[in-house]
Order: structure tokens, then sequence, then C-alpha cells
């Protein structure tokens, strides 16, 4: 049997930096990692381990045996065991067996910076490597045009579990499958950009993959690391980018995880008053720790390194920011200064954003933040937290209720419609129907529509037609493109069966084709951040529930004219206020016939007539189709 020979991948730098909390590649040097050492092939194992009094490395190549393979602890009292174990190669399976000064505590760990796990629900980590040749140079060289936050940012949110599933087989598709499918799909619709659910090692399925053990390994779910590249390099040459789901805010206790570590806490804040999740039963990384910190930016950056991810979208950023998030009074502490606000977590967060945009300015970062916590997407020299856009949770929950409400009362609640844009331009704000709007009881989104099938579709097309035409970049999740009629089931394949029906295939046509409209339009995306961008011209006509707004891009021949109509009544002869003389040219009718709607108000040119109105100097007179939104080029 070989024994473990002294060997080290750090530098006295790399031990500096990591014990500052500096060091941001640590995946080059934690984990396992095939090298040659005097001639000799093998693999070099290390980890951190401070509270360890022995670590031993278990595994196929030793019937799992400890003691067979003790790692070396450095001089340094850095806490790292390390070393090098001849004839240990890719495929090989292990853990860590890690007896602990802590009253003689013993742990086995799968490996925190694994490239691969064993499939679910086996635990151990994979010894592995992946040669992958990439072919998305052209993708790389113009992502930053196409990632811009003054691009087009229109998101398709999928779980691969669940997005199609070979039912014959009873199984999900693979990477290499989804590389072809996933893909042409997205293509077809038109959509800028894919965001995965966290598609990082996971448990327990339940879970979403919300709940990570292998931070630095794709889920063996689907097939291997270098498959899951092959996805990725295939969405690129597509001109699809790619955003991760990422989740540094909380990790299960399961005994394989990082979790009580090393027989103390190593990873997870010791006081459970912030290293506790009472809503998710989990644990709370340590920000004020930073080796802690180092381990969650390195990671963050070998998705968009080792991946050639787009992005990141950070879930759960309000769990992160407060120290009450959650909890009763007694149940939490208050900082230094008396506030709520947790600010190790907040410091962790404007260092990861200002990392990521040195290293990778061409990508973006997304908060999932719900409160009002100020400049979550202003950079971090600014004061800001420094993430590119953030999650538009308030007019996510306020249009839902509006539409949710019949059409004969929505006149009473025209400002739920029409409140998000008081506070539009305080944030790069992305509109998001995503995953947690069509779970537990929330109902499809559709479902959430009222009337009779025919207007519940309207509703829908209507729905989309005001969200593409909002400033904001977008998202929808799966499903919401066809009008899914169930709740979201991450057991169960989209029922793709629906499209055989016109309602269903006519909403389908209705977002590739908005999708098109926002990529083709500068002025819907251009300035989609800029409060120059966006003008009511009317939003208070309450009585018949219509708003009528400008959408503005860098030039003004580019201006366009949005008007939305909230009943099912036709709005006839419904003239609105223009500034500027000419002709209104229809470039989109969400009541046409190919999505479903009645084809009886076909839009045509109109003149703009000199007849002020709306406090302009002109005006024109639309016909506004039942639960329809109409979209207008002024053509000088």
């Amino acid at each position: 049997m070989s024994k473990v020979i002294v060997h080290s991948l750090f530098s006295e730098f790399d031990i500096n930096l990591f014990k500052a909390g500096k060091h941001y590649r640590l995946y080059e040097k934690f984990g396992s990692h095939i090298i040659t050492v005097d001639g000799v092939r093998g693999t070099y194992f290390s980890v951190w381990a401070p509270s360890a009094k022995s670590v031993s490395v278990i595994g196929d190549f030793n019937f799992w045996v400890e003691k067979e393979h003790q790692l070396h602890v450095r001089w340094d009292e850095s806490g790292i065991w390390e070393g090098f174990i001849p004839d240990i190669g890719k495929g090989n399976i292990y853990k860590y067996k890690i007896h602990s000064h802590n009253n003689g505590i013993v742990t086995e760990k799968a490996d925190p910076y694994a490239r691969r796990c064993e499939h679910p629900p086996k635990t151990a980590s994979v010894v592995w490597e992946d040669s992958y040749d990439w072919k998305d140079n052209e993708w790389m060289i113009k992502r930053k045009k196409n990632n811009a936050i003054n691009a087009p940012f229109s998101v398709y949110e999928v779980h691969l579990g669940s997005w199609k599933r070979k039912i014959e087989e009873d199984r999900s598709l693979s990477y290499t499958e989804l590389a072809d499918e996933l893909v042409s799909y997205v293509k077809e619709m038109n959509f800028t950009h894919v965001e995965l659910m966290p598609i990082m090692e996971y448990p327990y399925d339940p879970s979403w993959g919300y709940q990570l053990t292998g931070y630095f390994a794709p889920t063996s779910r689907f097939g291997y690391p270098e498959e899951f590249k092959l996805l990725v390099d295939k969405l690129h040459q597509n001109d699809i980018g790619i955003l991760l789901d990422w989740v540094p805010s909380h990790f299960p206790e399961d005994s394989h995880g990082l979790g009580f570590f090393d027989g103390s806490c190593l990873y997870e804040h010791p006081d459970k008053r912030k290293g506790y999740h009472p809503d998710w039963k989990s644990l709370i990384f340590n920000y004020e720790r930073n080796e802690v910190k180092s381990f969650l930016i390195s990671n963050a950056i070998f998705w968009l390194d080792q991946f050639h991810a787009d992005g990141l979208r950070v879930d759960a950023v309000a769990s992160m920011l407060f120290l009450d998030y959650s909890r009763e009074d007694g149940e939490w502490e208050a900082n230094q200064y008396g506030g709520r606000e947790n600010l190790a977590a907040i410091e962790f967060m404007k260092e990861l954003n200002k990392e990521i945009y040195i290293s990778y300015p061409d990508v973006q970062t997304i908060a999932e933040e719900s409160t009002s916590f100020p400049m979550v997407s202003k950079p971090a020299f600014l004061g800001g937290l420094g993430f590119g856009m953030k999650w538009m949770m308030g007019w996510m929950h306020d249009t839902l209720q509006y539409f949710s409400k019949e059409p004969i009362y929505r006149k009473h609640h025209q400002n739920d419609l029409t409140f998000s844009m008081t506070y539009a331009f305080t944030e790069n704000f992305m509109l998001p129907l995503s995953h947690d709007e069509v779970v537990y009881g929330k109902r499809s989104i559709i479902g959430r529509m009222p009337g009779d099938e025919w207007q519940q579709f309207a509703n829908l097309r209507l729905l989309y037609s005001y969200m593409f035409t909002h400033p904001g970049s977008n998202l929808l999740f799966m499903g919401a493109e066809f009008g899914q009629r169930e709740e979201w089931n991450f057991q169960s394949s989209l029922d793709w069966h629906l499209l055989q029906y016109d309602y269903h295939s006519g909403i389908k046509k209705l977002i590739t084709d908005l999708n098109s409209l926002y990529r083709n339009y500068p002025a819907l995306y251009e300035k989609q951040f800029e409060s120059d961008g966006f003008e009511w011209i009317s939003y208070d006509d309450h009585e018949n529930s219509v708003v009528a707004y400008i959408r503005k891009g860098n030039k003004d021949e580019e201006t366009l004219i949005v008007a939305c109509n909230f009943t099912p009544v036709p709005r006839s002869n419904y003239r609105i206020g223009l500034s500027a003389k000419g002709t209104l040219i229809p470039i989109f009718n969400s009541d046409e016939k190919m999505y479903g709607g009645t084809g009886d108000f076909r839009s045509k040119k109109i003149l703009i007539e000199d007849e002020k109105w709306h406090y302009r100097e002109y005006s024109a007179e639309i016909d506004i189709p039942p639960l329809g939104t109409l979209v207008f080029k002024i053509r000088s």
C-alpha cells in the first residue's frame, strides 16, 4: 500500500491570503488534484480542519480503512492537512475521516472542494479531472455587450430535473441531451439567457438544489462535469447566456457535508442566533471568519472561471442581510451599533461583487432580495452591495395580486399596478415570475387569472405584454411560457402535451414574439434601468382600467408607445396624448388570433392629430382590444 508523501501546492503567500480571507482561487489548491511527483502519478489531497488531531483519506483504494493514508498537518497553524498518494487517480472514491481535538469527535466528510460527487443517495467524493476543449470563443469575446446593463436580458428559469423527462425510462434528460433539446428550445423562444436552479451537488431532491453539499461539483444526476461544460458551450455557441443559482446563505446538516466539519463549527457560525436558519432547518455560514469568506468567494469565481458561467443569481440575500430574519424578539442579537443588519454578511457581499467584477467585468450578479435595503445593485465603491441587478419582488407581488382580481373590481386597485413606477429606478430591477410563484398552493400563473378560459388566457397575454414593456429585465419560469396549468412538481416533466391546444401554443408564440420585440427595439432595453427611459401618458384612468406609457431609447426616433386595457371591454376611439406629430405604426398586438386573441381589433396606422390631450400638444385615437396590449412606434 502506497503511503502518503509530504507534498504541498500551497506557497507561503497562499497561506497568508487564505488566513486574511483574500484568496479567491482556493479550488486550485484545496481538494484532490491529479499530479506527478518525482515521476510518479498520483493524487494530492488537502483539506482545512484546524480542530483535527488526525485526518485520513479513506476510499475504495484502501477498503475505507483509516490510518492507511493519513495526511500531514502544515506547520504554519493554518489548519491545513495535505499529502500526495501515489497510484490514486481519476474515478477513485474517497472521504476524509477526521478525529477531532474536540471531545474525541470523529467525522467522515466529503471533500468540500471535490470536482465530482457520487450520484445521490451515495455521498462520497470522486477524484476527477477533465480536459474540455471549449468552442465558445466567439461568445466570450462579445459577451460584455450581451451581458451589459443596457442590453436585452430575458431569462428562462429552468429546473433541469423536471424541464423534460424520458417518460419511458422515468428519468431526467442528461446534460448531453439538454445540450440539444434545451438549447434548441431556448433559441426558438428568443430568450437571451437561461438561469439554472442550483446544479451544484445536493443530497435531497425536494430541496430543488438549494441545500448544497458539493459546492464545486455539478450534480452527477445528469452526467459528468465535462458534459455540463458541453451544455454551457452549446448555449454560448447559440448566443445564449447562462446564469447559475448560487447559495451562499445556508447549507444542510447532512453528516457528510460542511456542518461540524472537524468536530467544531468550522463553516457555520457557532452562535445559533447567527448560525442556524429556522425556516430551512439549515446552518448559516460564518461570514466573520476569513477562511469561510475565501471559500465562498473562491466558489463563486470557480463557476465563472471553470464553467464559463455568465453570471450568478444569489439566493436568499435578505436572509443574509438581517440578523432578525425570521426570528422573534430575543432570538437575535443586535450588531455593534444596535442595528439589525448583519455587518459581516454585508461586507462579504461587497467583497464578493468587487472580486467578481474585477476578474469578470463581462458577467452579472443578480440578488434575490425582497426588502427595501438600499443600493443593492449599486457599486460597492459608492456604498452599495455591488450586485448588477436585483429581483423586483414588489412588482411581482403587486402585479399578481392585481391580476387575480375580477376586472370589474380592478378600477379600485389600479395603484397596485402603477405603484412600481415610484421606485422602479432605485435599483437595476429584474422582473421575476419565478419557480417560487408556482408552488405550495399558490397555483400556476394562469391559474391565478380570473374568468372563463378565454379571459384567463387573455389576462395571461396581457400580463406578459405588460411585463415585457415595463422597465427592467425579465425572468420567466419554465412552463409559464405556454400556460402550464398545474403547479410545478420537481418530480414530473412539464405538461408539454398542452401545446397541441391553440390557447397554449398561442401563449408560446406570444412569448417568442415578446422576446423578439424586446430584443429588436432599443427603447425597451437601452434605458431599462434609467428614469428617462420611461414616461407616463396616463396612469389614472381608473374607471376604464387603462394605462398608457412611453418607452425611450437613446434616439428619439426609437420611442415606443404602449397602451394596456385591463378589462374585457374594448376601448374604441380611446384618445392618448402625444408630444410630437407623425404616424403611429403598430408593431405588437396581444389580441392577434395567432396568440389566441379575438383578431377583431386589427391595428392600423394612425395619424397623430393637432388636439391637446393628457397635457400634451397632440393626440391620437386608438382601439384597445379587450384585456389587450398595443405597442406602436412613431414615424415622423
